[in-house]
């Protein structure tokens, strides 16, 4: 803290380089981090310092920014930088309407975040220290805010058409967010956005993506009263034998920041005082960014002087609640738990981690993650379970989870604390009382009889359950899908094609398998079913999606597509196509547009001629010439590579430049492996 930049001081007369961006937190700031910037400004260095004003204290729990009763202001950093002598300041904000009456400094402006590249671009040209402020309040404090009703929550969400959507990840990219996760479909990856987790930031619509729309007006769909489950038609609970706690017991809450782990410690802590009982909390981590790993470490003893450390140390945790699977398999975590001394209470519920931003194929590691907590602790003392599917199911949010998980553990006999003592804790939270308490008797039922209680809802439930089709099977649909994309004739097309490589590769390899026709079959459909706007319009149309709102909106809702139209779009500072919001009127269009996929390829495609729509074409002979070449030299030790350069165009997604970019690793992949066969059939 206070030391960003303070090197670079040091560094640049002995760099290249000429310039160098630092960040700072306001909380940083007002420590520490203003020492660095006013040494940077008398050694006259060529920097920036990117100060985020976040309008909390984000690493701690989102407390105010200082102690003055008003906090602290962009306005107020505003003065403090200019009085320090930087060469240039300018304020970045997400809603930058608001300084529009407000007294700037000369020479100060103000820029929507859009704007941020470009900012930086100029400053980095600027001599001296210059200040950008980056003025826009935590997104999980944001959410904090909503559910506490301290801040408006704006009337509308974002929805994914995961028919439209390409699974490239330029979303997650752009946002940053872990609310964007994947769901695996017949037709690959793709992406979803978990409204229960949502920070409402909207800033996953700027990937470069027709599948986004908003939804304005309405609110989600929650379960009637008459269709959701009741805990009176469960048996009644027995009461758990709690421990003793004569000696330190200790409790570790791990989790996703963001999500209330430091609230669940707190919750164990007041009941322990409610008790009278002594009772040590501390908080490790503290990331409340959405994304980190925290942890709170709880100590209850009958007695204070029974404590005798500030956290729970190696091998001696009484009890584990993970509330999040990776975060519970780390390393910290594994070391306070002994083999049949500590229970834990693992939610196996798949979160996406920040990997997942930058590697669309991320896989999330439940089985590994499971199989180390329980080498820790033993097959007994592990109780394992989905524990958002039933807070979302039964509650209708997975913020009700680790309320759940804590229901859970004490229902196990694993917290020495009174049920009654827990359940005023939660009243004098004072944050969603009665379905706080509600969640903990779920998870108390989870505990006693957990198939009684996934029973209740797994009849009903909407789960896209994914089970690998057979070769008939995937071809059939895709010959289905074809045939609405196009026509009969083109379908045909697919389905001989893939017949003729099923016949090639059972010539070589009998009823051995069949991974080269699966790829071909994956690739060539891939290939074939390129999303022009003849197919956006008709996977808009065909009636799937808007089922999909309607199970999920109710109300009077408005939907908004959000499309960067070739022949309307206007492109930014980059050379890209810029996206632009189009009203309901744009559904009735892409009602019109569908039908004309008869032109599609002709010469007399209004959209055809664009480079990228050739591309699509040439890339389909491309591939059928590439497939009939690898047959023709085909042997039982080269159908393993033949199924890799059969693949290659599933690593083909997304729409305009991010398009391009994949489909150029896609061709260097490609070459490689040719290369690859060649120098075999060579050999």
């Amino acid at each position: 803290m206070g030391g960003e930049g303070v090197p670079w001081v040091g560094q640049q007369p002995f760099s290249n380089d000429q310039h160098m961006f630092a960040n700072l937190g306001d909380g940083t700031y007002f420590h520490s981090g203003i020492l660095a910037i006013r040494q940077s400004i008398a050694a006259g260095v060529n920097i920036t310092y990117k100060l985020l004003y976040n309008d909390a204290v984000a690493m701690t729990g989102g407390q105010q920014v200082g102690e003055r009763p008003e906090g602290h202001s962009v306005l107020q950093i505003m003065k403090s930088l200019l009085s320090e002598g930087v060469a240039r300041l300018v304020i970045v904000s997400d809603d930058p309407l608001k300084y529009e009456a407000v007294a700037l400094e000369p020479g100060v402006t103000v820029h929507h975040r859009d704007e941020m590249d470009r900012i930086q671009r100029e400053l980095r040209e600027v001599k001296g220290t210059t200040a950008l402020i980056y003025d826009q309040t935590c997104a999980t404090e944001k959410r904090r805010r909503r559910k506490r009703g301290k801040l408006a929550d704006p009337e509308q969400r974002v929805v994914i058409n995961e028919l439209v959507c390409e699974g490239c990840g330029d979303c997650s990219v752009q946002s940053n967010c872990l609310s964007v996760e994947p769901v695996e479909t017949e037709f690959g990856r793709k992406r979803r956005i978990n409204q229960h987790s949502c920070n409402k930031d909207f800033s996953c619509v700027k990937g470069h993506c027709p599948s986004f729309v908003t939804v304005r007006g309405g609110q989600l769909r929650k379960p009637r009263h008459d269709q959701r489950a009741d805990l009176r038609s469960l048996p009644t609970l027995p009461e758990p034998t709690l421990p003793l706690a004569e000696k330190a017991w200790g409790i570790v809450v791990g989790g996703v920041g963001g999500t209330g782990v430091i609230t669940i410690g707190s919750l164990l802590g007041m009941a322990a005082h409610l008790e009278g009982k002594g009772v040590v909390t501390q908080d490790a981590g503290g990331l409340a960014q959405k994304g980190g790993a925290t942890w709170s470490h709880v100590q209850i003893a009958n007695r204070p002087e029974a404590i005798f450390t500030t956290k729970v140390d190696t091998a001696q945790a009484d009890l584990v609640i993970a509330c999040d699977s990776i975060v519970g398999a780390m390393k910290y975590t594994l070391t306070v738990m002994q083999q049949g001394r500590s229970f834990v209470a693992l939610n196996t519920h798949g979160t996406p981690t920040a990997a997942f931003v930058k590697n669309p194929d991320w896989q999330f590691p439940g089985a590994h993650c499971e199989a180390a907590v329980r080498a820790s602790v033993g097959d007994d003392h592990l109780g394992a379970f989905d524990a958002e599917q039933v807070a979302v199911q039964m509650l209708g949010d997975s913020l009700y989870t680790n309320p759940l998980m804590l229901g859970y553990a004490w229902q196990r006999g694993r917290i020495p604390l009174s049920h009654a003592a827990l359940m005023r804790a939660f009243e004098l939270n004072g944050v969603q009382v009665a379905n706080n308490q509600l969640a903990f008797e779920w998870g108390r039922h989870c505990a006693h009889d957990l198939a009684a209680v996934q029973a209740l809802f797994a009849a009903q439930q909407v789960i896209q359950i994914v089970r690998k089709p057979g070769l008939d099977e995937q071809v059939a649909r895709r010959v289905a899908f074809l045939t609405d994309y196009q026509d009969a004739d083109y379908a045909a097309r697919y389905q001989a094609f893939v017949a003729q490589v099923r016949a090639a590769e059972s010539a070589v390899a009998g009823l051995k398998g069949s991974a080269l026709s699966e790829a071909v079959a994956r690739g060539l459909f891939k290939l074939m079913a390129y999303k022009d706007e003849y197919e956006v319009a008709r996977l808009y149309t065909s009636g799937h999606f808007l089922k999909q709102i309607e199970a999920q909106f109710e109300g009077d809702y408005r939907l908004h597509v959000n499309l960067a139209p070739p022949l309307l779009a206007k492109r930014d500072d980059d050379g890209h196509l810029a996206k632009s919001e189009y009203g309901p009127w744009m559904l009735k269009a892409f009602g019109l547009i569908k039908h004309l996929r008869f032109l599609r390829g002709t010469a007399f495609d209004p959209f055809g001629r664009s480079e990228e729509r050739r591309t699509e074409r040439a890339l389909i002979e491309e591939y059928v010439q590439t497939i009939e070449q690898l047959l023709s030299d085909l042997n039982p030790e080269r159908i393993d590579l033949a199924t890799r350069i059969a693949a290659v165009p599933e690593h083909i997604r997304g729409y305009g430049h991010v398009k391009e970019a994949h489909l150029a690793k896609a061709k260097a992949e490609r070459e490689a492996l040719l290369a690859q066969w060649q120098g075999k059939q060579l050999g």
